[in-house]
């Protein structure tokens, strides 16, 4: 992993901790979620940055950890932020925020830990 790919973890990593806490501060609430506006923009602008951070990974690391973080689709989520927001299913993007981007936390937390510890 280069300095800039761990530069970039720990910048997706921020923004996985900033949706946990819009989340904790909502009260983890679907329904706020899918009916407070500002809840929800939070959240997106937080998914793009990911995206946005994700793509400046090196090709390297991100073929070498496809298969424990699909990088292909957290570009695809980023894409659907910027590009359909209007369109958005936020259900879709509730399953994304509970699920996912926990384990995206884990796995940037986890993969920073390791790299410095080298």
């Amino acid at each position: 992993m280069t300095e800039r790919d761990k530069v970039r973890l720990r910048e997706i990593l921020w923004f996985c901790v900033g949706i946990g806490e819009t989340l904790e501060r909502f009260g983890y609430s679907r329904e706020a979620f899918l009916h407070d506006r500002d809840y929800f923009d939070s959240v997106c602008m937080k998914l793009l940055q990911i995206g946005e951070c994700s793509n400046k990974l090196s090709d390297t690391f991100k073929e070498q950890t496809e298969r424990i973080a699909p990088w292909t689709g957290i570009r695809g989520v980023r894409n659907l932020v910027a590009h359909e927001y209007g369109e958005l299913d936020g259900d879709l993007l509730w399953e994304i925020i509970t699920e996912d981007i926990p384990a995206l936390r884990r796995f940037c937390t986890q993969t920073v830990a390791e790299a410095e510890n080298i």
